[in-house]
């Protein structure tokens, strides 16, 4: 290995090429990272099919290379569509909506692009530490079962929910017809805003709880008499009552609004901070643990950090969650598994834990004696927190020169006058809420919550560049990343063909699953058209399948009920349960 003083590098894959080969809805996404990360290519390649390649090539490493299917063969799974009716996501993208629902955009996909360039980035950063070359594999079914990770947790829990599984909720209708988003953390904000619109005491009241859960269960089956108070007022009486109460309200854009401002920025970004010895334990890393050896301090809430550092330690790292007194208040959550909360211990079964109270001098004190010896600190603390409590990254340089600092953030500050950088405001402002419905469809921002996903992947993706380039450079590195990066990098095509100006929305009806006797089926894209043809609603799933295909049409069936995974022969042997008895996905890579 080349030292770091005599590598010169700007980004991470400086001085690398790569090619790529296979379904363009990965591919695609593989190569933009590539690039924005600074490898080169002749020719990204092409094609379609079952499976794609990728190879990373040049500087002072042995050839990276991944391999990504959309699932094993004998899952018969063959594309997006497929991928999306097994794992799960149209059944919790379909709960607003009282039944299943494909997403129009590639979800999917864009995970397995991203979750590849990840196995590629931690190989070199193992590489780099002296563990050999090795191939990396995922999937777009481990991607997929992920991506649901959560509500699977919660539904094989040992209780059930504590809030009501039902159709309805966001978003809202002025008098006007302008649909828009509402947000906010606090009843009493939530409160306010609905008194300010003389809404009825019980409405308010019967709201809050399925309104506060949505983000746990993907619907919110409030009161209709609250879309029924929106309607009676126009938008400035909308926009005033949540000036006046705390609350907040963002109008839904379009696809060709988000368009005409994009900046083309990538969606995380990487700074040289201080440069110093590098911290990670002596030795190469073990085989498959490509990060064993580095230490990870998260300061996360909620999914977008905790995930991100999830998979970090998927990877091999150490992972040391700071705490607040008492614990995060989330384990608690319901449903529970052995008094744990089930879709807390998704993202963070396998941490150690440390409580530090960073509102006190001495305990962030002992927050700075543990950033001298950690790799990575990674947050997601509301902006302008880290600096006012002194913990910002040049604060933490001066600690530890070679930490990579990585915030994980809701707009990065890429966007003026922005509401709260939350999962379902970010979808509104972005476009992503027309992205996810076909043509003919209004625009409502999914409630599965599909950017504190993607930007928890980002955030992982953002660190192993990080590393990376703190190997190649010695220098430690500040990344950043946002839900807006999520949010661009999943409506990249819709992005595209608004700025040609075409019709970026997909067409009618497209990935609708189909009803038959006892549940659903999705053909695959390109067998839709056709399929939908037939009246199925007289056979059972399995004849409907048979049918379609002996007329040469393939397809799978829906999952729609979460807790029906364990058994499902498409994912033989895959999900299994941690120590507290949750059920837990397999790990999205496999290194060889």
């Amino acid at each position: 290995m080349a030292s770091p003083a005599t590598t010169q590098t700007v980004r991470p894959l400086g001085t690398l090429r790569f090619d790529t080969s296979g379904p363009p809805q990965i591919t695609s996404v593989a190569a933009d990272h590539l690039r924005m990360l600074g490898a080169r290519t002749e020719d990204a390649g092409g094609g379609d099919g079952t499976s794609a390649g990728i190879t990373l090539t040049g500087g002072e490493f042995a050839p990276a290379h991944a391999h990504v299917t959309w699932a094993l063969p004998a899952s018969g799974l063959a594309d997006e569509a497929m991928v999306q009716a097994a794992t799960g996501i149209m059944a919790v993208h379909g709960r607003r909506d009282g039944g299943p629902r494909g997403l129009a955009v590639d979800f999917a996909a864009t995970a397995t692009a991203v979750l590849a360039v990840q196995g590629l980035l931690a190989g070199l950063v193992g590489q780099a530490r002296g563990g050999a070359a090795a191939q990396v594999s995922t999937s777009a079914d481990r991607a997929g079962l992920l991506t649901v990770s959560q509500y699977l947790a919660a539904a094989g829990a040992d209780e059930g929910e504590a809030c009501e599984l039902g159709p309805g909720g966001p978003p809202f209708t002025s008098a006007e017809g302008r649909l828009f988003e509402l947000e906010t953390l606090d009843p009493g904000a939530w409160a306010a805003f609905w008194r300010a619109l003389e809404a009825p005491a019980d409405a308010i009241r019967a709201g809050w709880m399925p309104f506060q859960f949505r983000y746990a269960t993907a619907c919110a089956p409030f009161p209709a008499a609250l879309h029924a108070v929106t309607r009676a007022h126009g938008w400035a009486r909308i926009r005033q009552a949540a000036a006046g109460s705390g609350a907040q309200v963002c109008a839904l854009r379009t696809l060709a609004q988000r368009a005409g401002e994009q900046d083309g920025a990538a969606p995380w970004s990487l700074a040289p901070l201080g440069a110093g010895p590098l911290t990670g334990k002596p030795g190469p890393p073990a085989p498959g643990r490509p990060l064993a050896g580095i230490t990870v301090l998260e300061a996360g809430r909620r999914i977008q950090a905790p995930l991100a550092a999830h998979l970090l330690g998927l990877l091999g790292a150490e992972v040391i969650r700071i705490e607040p007194p008492g614990g995060d208040p989330l384990r608690g959550m319901p449903p529970a598994c052995s008094g744990t909360s089930a879709r807390w211990l998704a993202l963070n079964r396998g941490k150690q834990a440390v409580e530090i109270d960073i509102k006190t001098r001495a305990d962030r004190d002992r927050l700075r004696e543990l950033v001298a010896t950690a790799d990575v600190f990674l947050h997601n603390w509301a902006p302008g927190k880290a600096a006012e409590l002194g913990l910002d990254a040049d604060d933490l340089a001066r600690v530890n020169p070679a930490l990579v600092y990585a915030y994980t953030s809701g707009w990065a500050g890429r966007i003026q006058d922005a509401p709260m950088g939350t999962d379902f405001m970010v979808q509104a402002r972005t476009g992503v809420g027309e992205a996810v419905r076909p043509e003919g469809e209004p625009a409502a921002p999914s409630l599965m919550t599909l950017l504190d996903v993607l930007g928890g992947l980002h955030g992982a993706e953002a660190v192993l560049a990080g590393l990376l380039l703190r190997e190649r450079t010695g220098h430690g590195v500040q990344v950043d990343s946002s839900l807006l990066g999520a949010a661009d990098t999943l409506t990249a095509p819709a992005l595209r063909r608004a700025a040609r100006g075409e019709n970026p929305r997909s067409p009618a009806g497209f990935r609708q699953p189909l009803p038959t006797a006892d549940g659903w089926i999705a053909p695959a894209d390109v067998c839709a058209p056709a399929a939908a043809a037939y009246d199925l609603r007289a056979l059972a799933t399995d004849e409907a399948l048979r049918q379609l295909r002996d007329h040469g049409l393939t397809a799978t069936a829906v999952t729609t009920d979460l807790s029906d995974l364990h058994h499902d022969p498409r994912f033989a042997g895959s999900i299994s349960r941690d120590a507290h008895g949750a059920p837990a996905v397999p790990d999205p890579w496999s290194f060889a």
